[in-house]
């Protein structure tokens, strides 16, 4: 098995699959040997990003952030995966020409999919106000128009998904079996 470093960006909203999908394939690399960092935007932002609030500029400085690491760790012959929200185009095609190889895979889902199934409650709380800059509710999120991956949650099992980045993976000579 060979492969290079690389970042895969997982961007989506909230409950679309983002980490499920990120452990899952970090799981699958390293079952081949290959050396795997995630990135989850939750515990970044507890512990790389502590202070930071979410105004667009703290979003961004978090994002920023994230993709240092990325790219730390991919020019080092690691798969670094970042699963954030990552809502703004701009930070994330900042952040792609700041890489080296960079996959951007867009966890889709629709946003009512999303509220139906609020595991955690928090759209419930974002559509009746307790919570301000929610993401795709009070808040802004910009889609990527052109990621080299697409997956849907709404559609798709966490597994078909992992699949799919793992076949661009290869497709793109990024990982030789």
């Amino acid at each position: 098995m060979e492969y290079k470093g690389a970042t895969i960006w997982m961007t989506g909203l909230s409950g679309s699959g983002k980490s499920t999908v990120a452990n899952m394939l970090a799981k699958r690399l390293r079952a081949v040997g290959a050396r795997v960092e995630i990135l989850d935007g939750d515990v970044v932002r507890t512990n790389l990003s502590k202070g930071l609030g979410f105004s667009k500029e703290d979003r961004d400085t978090n994002i920023r952030r994230i993709g240092f690491v990325c790219n730390l760790l991919s020019r080092n012959g690691v798969f670094a995966i970042a699963a954030a929200i990552s809502p703004y185009k701009a930070i994330r095609d900042e952040v792609r020409a700041a890489a080296g190889d960079f996959v951007e895979v867009f966890a889709d889902c629709p946003l009512d999919t999303l509220v139906e199934r609020d595991a955690k409650g928090l759209y419930k709380k974002a559509l009746a106000g307790e919570i301000k800059n929610f993401t795709g509710v009070s808040d802004p999120y910009e889609p990527p128009e052109s990621p080299e991956v697409r997956v849907d949650s709404s559609r798709q099992t966490a597994e078909e998904s992992t699949e799919i980045v793992w076949r661009y993976l290869i497709e793109a000579g990024l990982l030789k079996l």
